[in-house]
Protein backbone atom coordinates (compact mmCIF):
# COMPACT_ATOMS: atom_id res chain seq x y z
CA UNK A 1 0.00 0.00 0.00
CA UNK A 2 2.96 2.27 0.69
CA UNK A 3 6.92 2.52 -0.11
CA UNK A 4 7.45 0.15 1.80
CA UNK A 5 4.27 -1.96 2.21
CA UNK A 6 5.58 -5.82 1.48
CA UNK A 7 9.44 -5.10 2.19
CA UNK A 8 9.46 -8.26 4.32
CA UNK A 9 7.34 -10.72 3.85
CA UNK A 10 7.86 -14.57 5.88
CA UNK A 11 10.20 -16.34 3.93
CA UNK A 12 9.31 -19.87 2.48
CA UNK A 13 10.98 -23.37 3.34
CA UNK A 14 11.60 -23.27 -0.32
CA UNK A 15 13.83 -19.91 0.20
CA UNK A 16 16.54 -21.93 2.44
CA UNK A 17 19.46 -22.47 -0.10
CA UNK A 18 19.00 -19.01 -1.19
CA UNK A 19 19.12 -17.63 2.45
CA UNK A 20 22.15 -18.85 2.99
CA UNK A 21 24.06 -17.54 -0.08
CA UNK A 22 22.62 -13.89 1.18
CA UNK A 23 23.59 -14.58 4.30
CA UNK A 24 27.40 -14.77 2.81
CA UNK A 25 27.19 -11.57 0.89
CA UNK A 26 25.87 -9.82 4.11
CA UNK A 27 28.38 -6.77 4.89
CA UNK A 28 29.02 -4.97 8.37
CA UNK A 29 26.46 -2.00 7.48
CA UNK A 30 24.33 -4.14 9.14
CA UNK A 31 25.94 -4.76 12.23
CA UNK A 32 25.24 -1.27 13.33
CA UNK A 33 28.78 -0.30 12.84
CA UNK A 34 29.03 0.49 9.09
CA UNK A 35 31.69 -1.67 8.42
CA UNK A 36 32.54 -3.20 5.23
CA UNK A 37 32.11 -7.60 6.28
CA UNK A 38 33.37 -10.23 4.31
CA UNK A 39 32.90 -10.38 0.96
CA UNK A 40 30.56 -12.48 -0.81
CA UNK A 41 32.06 -16.03 -1.68
CA UNK A 42 29.49 -16.44 -3.96
CA UNK A 43 27.29 -14.28 -6.20
CA UNK A 44 23.69 -14.89 -6.07
CA UNK A 45 23.03 -12.51 -8.97
CA UNK A 46 25.34 -13.94 -11.50
CA UNK A 47 22.65 -15.77 -12.24
CA UNK A 48 20.09 -13.60 -11.98
CA UNK A 49 17.76 -13.23 -15.41
CA UNK A 50 16.34 -9.90 -16.17
CA UNK A 51 12.68 -9.51 -17.09
CA UNK A 52 11.53 -6.11 -16.90
CA UNK A 53 12.57 -2.79 -15.19
CA UNK A 54 9.98 -1.58 -12.69
CA UNK A 55 11.21 1.77 -12.48
CA UNK A 56 14.06 3.90 -12.32
CA UNK A 57 15.33 7.49 -11.04
CA UNK A 58 17.76 9.50 -12.15
CA UNK A 59 17.68 12.18 -9.95
CA UNK A 60 17.79 9.43 -6.68
CA UNK A 61 20.10 7.48 -8.90
CA UNK A 62 18.43 3.80 -8.19
CA UNK A 63 16.56 1.41 -10.31
CA UNK A 64 14.12 -1.44 -9.79
CA UNK A 65 14.19 -4.41 -12.07
CA UNK A 66 12.16 -7.71 -11.96
CA UNK A 67 13.88 -11.48 -12.51
CA UNK A 68 14.12 -14.40 -12.09
CA UNK A 69 17.03 -15.89 -9.68
CA UNK A 70 17.41 -19.71 -8.29
CA UNK A 71 13.85 -20.22 -11.02
CA UNK A 72 12.10 -18.31 -8.01
CA UNK A 73 10.80 -14.56 -9.16
CA UNK A 74 12.71 -11.55 -7.73
CA UNK A 75 13.14 -7.97 -7.64
CA UNK A 76 17.00 -6.85 -7.68
CA UNK A 77 17.38 -2.49 -6.20
CA UNK A 78 20.73 -1.32 -7.31
CA UNK A 79 21.34 1.99 -5.54
CA UNK A 80 24.69 4.23 -5.70
CA UNK A 81 25.87 5.15 -2.38
CA UNK A 82 26.44 8.91 -1.49
CA UNK A 83 29.94 10.40 -1.70
CA UNK A 84 31.18 10.93 1.46
CA UNK A 85 33.77 13.44 2.86
CA UNK A 86 36.22 11.11 4.32
CA UNK A 87 36.32 9.11 0.48
CA UNK A 88 37.68 12.38 -1.23
CA UNK A 89 41.48 12.30 -0.44
CA UNK A 90 41.52 9.05 -2.01
CA UNK A 91 39.02 9.32 -4.54
CA UNK A 92 40.97 12.18 -6.19
CA UNK A 93 44.49 10.64 -5.80
CA UNK A 94 43.80 7.32 -6.74
CA UNK A 95 40.99 7.69 -9.45
CA UNK A 96 41.44 7.05 -13.38
CA UNK A 97 40.38 10.67 -15.09
CA UNK A 98 38.98 10.26 -19.10
CA UNK A 99 38.80 14.29 -20.68
CA UNK A 100 35.36 14.52 -22.30
CA UNK A 101 35.39 18.23 -23.23
CA UNK A 102 37.45 21.61 -22.24
CA UNK A 103 36.57 24.84 -22.81
CA UNK A 104 38.37 28.01 -21.62
CA UNK A 105 38.13 27.73 -17.61
CA UNK A 106 35.38 24.83 -17.77
CA UNK A 107 36.30 20.83 -18.35
CA UNK A 108 34.24 17.40 -17.81
CA UNK A 109 35.67 14.32 -17.15
CA UNK A 110 34.72 10.97 -17.03
CA UNK A 111 36.27 9.63 -13.25
CA UNK A 112 37.20 5.89 -12.53
CA UNK A 113 37.54 5.42 -8.53
CA UNK A 114 38.72 2.38 -7.10
CA UNK A 115 36.25 -0.09 -6.85
CA UNK A 116 35.76 0.17 -2.93
CA UNK A 117 34.82 3.62 -3.48
CA UNK A 118 32.16 3.06 -6.35
CA UNK A 119 29.83 0.58 -4.74
CA UNK A 120 26.68 -0.65 -5.45
CA UNK A 121 24.16 -0.82 -2.56
CA UNK A 122 21.77 -3.74 -3.71
CA UNK A 123 18.89 -5.20 -1.74
CA UNK A 124 17.41 -8.15 -3.19
CA UNK A 125 14.02 -9.53 -2.50
CA UNK A 126 13.31 -12.94 -3.42
CA UNK A 127 11.03 -14.90 -3.42
CA UNK A 128 8.96 -11.64 -4.78
CA UNK A 129 5.59 -11.76 -4.56
CA UNK A 130 3.02 -9.73 -6.87
CA UNK A 131 2.77 -7.33 -3.97
CA UNK A 132 6.29 -6.53 -4.39
CA UNK A 133 6.12 -6.31 -8.36
CA UNK A 134 2.92 -3.94 -7.88
CA UNK A 135 4.80 -1.68 -5.17
CA UNK A 136 8.17 -1.01 -7.03
CA UNK A 137 6.23 0.06 -10.38
CA UNK A 138 5.76 3.36 -11.48
CA UNK A 139 2.15 4.35 -11.11
CA UNK A 140 -0.29 7.43 -11.14
CA UNK A 141 -1.17 7.79 -7.28
CA UNK A 142 -4.56 9.74 -5.98
CA UNK A 143 -5.43 11.37 -2.95
CA UNK A 144 -8.45 9.95 -0.76
CA UNK A 145 -10.41 11.49 1.65
CA UNK A 146 -11.11 9.45 4.56
CA UNK A 147 -13.15 10.65 7.75
CA UNK A 148 -13.57 8.52 10.93
CA UNK A 149 -16.73 6.86 9.84
CA UNK A 150 -14.60 6.35 6.51
CA UNK A 151 -12.33 4.70 7.85
CA UNK A 152 -14.76 2.61 10.29
CA UNK A 153 -17.02 1.09 7.31
CA UNK A 154 -13.97 1.01 4.36
CA UNK A 155 -10.35 0.86 5.71
CA UNK A 156 -10.48 -1.13 9.18
CA UNK A 157 -12.73 -4.12 6.91
CA UNK A 158 -10.55 -4.04 4.31
CA UNK A 159 -6.95 -4.31 6.65
CA UNK A 160 -8.95 -6.81 8.52
CA UNK A 161 -9.77 -8.63 5.27
CA UNK A 162 -6.25 -8.48 4.20
CA UNK A 163 -4.60 -9.81 6.87
CA UNK A 164 -1.37 -8.34 6.54
CA UNK A 165 1.27 -10.05 8.00
CA UNK A 166 3.48 -8.48 10.67
CA UNK A 167 6.02 -11.56 11.70
CA UNK A 168 8.96 -9.84 10.51
CA UNK A 169 8.32 -7.09 13.18
CA UNK A 170 7.53 -9.80 15.72
CA UNK A 171 10.74 -11.27 14.97
CA UNK A 172 12.20 -8.11 15.34
CA UNK A 173 10.95 -7.83 19.06
CA UNK A 174 11.95 -11.17 19.53
CA UNK A 175 15.56 -11.11 18.64
CA UNK A 176 14.56 -13.84 16.30
CA UNK A 177 15.84 -11.36 13.34
CA UNK A 178 18.30 -8.34 12.99
CA UNK A 179 18.44 -8.55 16.83
CA UNK A 180 21.98 -7.16 15.88
CA UNK A 181 20.98 -4.02 14.29
CA UNK A 182 18.94 -3.04 16.92
CA UNK A 183 20.72 0.87 18.74
CA UNK A 184 18.22 1.24 21.34
CA UNK A 185 15.99 -0.78 23.04
CA UNK A 186 13.48 0.29 26.40
CA UNK A 187 11.61 -3.48 26.84
CA UNK A 188 8.90 -1.90 29.06
CA UNK A 189 5.86 -3.65 26.88
CA UNK A 190 4.20 -0.82 27.44
CA UNK A 191 5.89 2.40 26.33
CA UNK A 192 9.23 0.18 25.24
CA UNK A 193 10.54 0.12 21.86
CA UNK A 194 13.40 -1.14 19.39
CA UNK A 195 15.43 1.46 17.46
CA UNK A 196 17.10 0.03 14.48
CA UNK A 197 18.25 1.29 10.77
CA UNK A 198 16.00 1.38 8.23
CA UNK A 199 17.50 -0.64 5.13
CA UNK A 200 17.09 2.50 3.22
CA UNK A 201 20.01 3.76 5.18
CA UNK A 202 23.61 1.89 4.48
CA UNK A 203 24.68 4.05 8.21
CA UNK A 204 27.92 4.75 6.59
CA UNK A 205 27.12 8.80 6.59
CA UNK A 206 24.43 10.73 8.48
CA UNK A 207 23.33 12.71 5.83
CA UNK A 208 20.49 10.11 4.66
CA UNK A 209 19.91 8.60 8.78
CA UNK A 210 16.89 6.73 8.81
CA UNK A 211 15.83 4.70 11.87
CA UNK A 212 12.63 3.18 12.99
CA UNK A 213 11.29 2.63 16.30
CA UNK A 214 9.20 -0.14 16.67
CA UNK A 215 6.60 -0.32 19.83
CA UNK A 216 6.43 -3.65 22.03
CA UNK A 217 2.58 -2.78 21.94
CA UNK A 218 1.55 -5.34 19.60
CA UNK A 219 -2.33 -3.99 19.14
CA UNK A 220 -1.67 -0.53 17.74
CA UNK A 221 -2.27 -0.54 13.98
CA UNK A 222 -1.45 2.62 12.64
CA UNK A 223 -2.40 6.40 13.71
CA UNK A 224 -6.17 6.24 13.61
CA UNK A 225 -5.98 3.59 17.35
CA UNK A 226 -4.23 6.17 19.08
CA UNK A 227 -5.46 8.25 22.04
CA UNK A 228 -4.61 10.36 24.76
CA UNK A 229 -3.76 6.71 26.99
CA UNK A 230 -1.11 6.24 24.31
CA UNK A 231 0.67 9.40 25.19
CA UNK A 232 3.10 8.25 27.63
CA UNK A 233 4.27 5.69 25.08
CA UNK A 234 4.60 8.13 22.56
CA UNK A 235 6.27 10.49 24.47
CA UNK A 236 9.02 8.02 25.94
CA UNK A 237 9.87 7.17 22.07
CA UNK A 238 10.01 10.99 21.35
CA UNK A 239 12.63 11.85 24.03
CA UNK A 240 14.92 8.40 23.97
CA UNK A 241 14.52 8.05 20.47
CA UNK A 242 16.09 11.83 19.91
CA UNK A 243 18.51 10.91 23.18
CA UNK A 244 20.21 7.74 21.17
CA UNK A 245 20.47 9.47 18.25
CA UNK A 246 22.28 12.45 19.76
CA UNK A 247 24.71 10.09 21.46
CA UNK A 248 25.02 7.26 18.68
CA UNK A 249 25.18 9.68 15.36
CA UNK A 250 26.16 13.25 17.08
CA UNK A 251 22.52 14.56 15.65
CA UNK A 252 20.95 17.04 17.96
CA UNK A 253 16.71 17.05 17.67
CA UNK A 254 16.88 20.41 15.92
CA UNK A 255 18.29 18.46 13.04
CA UNK A 256 15.63 15.44 13.09
CA UNK A 257 12.47 15.24 11.02
CA UNK A 258 10.49 12.38 13.67
CA UNK A 259 6.61 11.29 12.01
CA UNK A 260 4.27 8.77 11.31
CA UNK A 261 3.15 7.99 7.97
CA UNK A 262 -0.81 7.36 7.34
CA UNK A 263 -1.24 5.19 5.84
CA UNK A 264 1.54 2.91 7.10
CA UNK A 265 3.28 0.60 5.33
CA UNK A 266 2.51 -2.08 7.91
CA UNK A 267 0.31 -1.83 10.53
CA UNK A 268 2.23 -2.35 13.92
CA UNK A 269 2.77 1.15 15.26
CA UNK A 270 6.55 2.29 14.38
CA UNK A 271 8.00 5.94 14.20
CA UNK A 272 10.24 7.42 11.88
CA UNK A 273 13.35 9.22 12.52
CA UNK A 274 15.25 10.67 9.54
CA UNK A 275 17.69 13.61 9.41
CA UNK A 276 16.03 17.04 8.12
CA UNK A 277 17.24 17.79 4.98
CA UNK A 278 16.93 14.40 3.91
CA UNK A 279 13.70 13.69 1.10
CA UNK A 280 13.24 9.92 2.55
CA UNK A 281 10.66 8.51 0.66
CA UNK A 282 7.01 9.03 2.19
CA UNK A 283 8.27 12.16 3.94
CA UNK A 284 5.63 14.59 2.38
CA UNK A 285 2.51 16.38 3.98
CA UNK A 286 0.10 14.31 2.39
CA UNK A 287 1.42 11.21 4.19
CA UNK A 288 4.18 12.29 7.53
CA UNK A 289 2.36 13.16 10.16
CA UNK A 290 5.32 15.21 12.68
CA UNK A 291 5.18 12.81 16.25
CA UNK A 292 5.34 16.41 18.09
CA UNK A 293 1.96 17.26 15.99
CA UNK A 294 0.85 14.08 17.11
CA UNK A 295 1.24 13.97 20.80
CA UNK A 296 -0.20 17.90 20.89
CA UNK A 297 -3.65 16.66 19.36
CA UNK A 298 -3.65 13.85 21.42
CA UNK A 299 -3.28 16.34 24.54
CA UNK A 300 -5.55 18.54 23.33
CA UNK A 301 -8.40 16.04 22.10
CA UNK A 302 -7.96 12.67 23.30
CA UNK A 303 -9.88 11.25 20.57
CA UNK A 304 -8.41 13.18 17.64
CA UNK A 305 -7.34 10.79 15.55
CA UNK A 306 -10.84 8.54 16.38
CA UNK A 307 -12.62 11.64 14.59
CA UNK A 308 -10.24 13.67 12.66
CA UNK A 309 -10.48 13.40 8.34
CA UNK A 310 -7.28 11.96 7.11
CA UNK A 311 -5.69 12.43 3.75
CA UNK A 312 -3.26 9.71 1.96
CA UNK A 313 -2.10 8.71 -1.04
CA UNK A 314 -3.25 5.68 -2.55
CA UNK A 315 -1.36 4.24 -6.04
CA UNK A 316 -3.75 2.84 -9.04
CA UNK A 317 -3.52 -0.58 -7.95
CA UNK A 318 -4.17 -0.81 -4.56
CA UNK A 319 -6.78 -2.32 -3.20
CA UNK A 320 -8.38 -0.36 -1.30
CA UNK A 321 -8.37 2.56 -3.24
CA UNK A 322 -10.73 0.41 -4.91
CA UNK A 323 -12.83 0.45 -2.00
CA UNK A 324 -12.99 3.82 -1.26
CA UNK A 325 -14.59 3.79 -5.25
CA UNK A 326 -16.63 1.05 -4.85
CA UNK A 327 -18.05 3.37 -1.95
CA UNK A 328 -18.80 6.46 -3.76
CA UNK A 329 -15.72 8.10 -2.02
CA UNK A 330 -13.71 8.96 -4.62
Amino acid sequence: MADTAAKREPDSVATDELTQKVKRAKTGSENGRGEVGEESEINILSGFQTSAVLSDSAREKNIFIRGKLADQDAVVILEKTPIREDMLAEMFSGSRLKLEMKNDIYSTYRLQPPPHLNEVKTTVVCPATEKHVKKYQRQESFLVEETGEDYQAITLPYIQKQSFSVQWVHNILEKKAEAERIVFEDPDQEVGFVLLPDFKWDQKQVDDLYLIAITHQRDIKSLRDLTSEHLPLLQNIFQKGKETILQRFNLPASKLRVYLHYQPSYYHLHVHFTKLGYEAPGCGVERAHLLADVIQNLQADPQYYKTRTLYFPLRADDGLLSKFKEAGRL
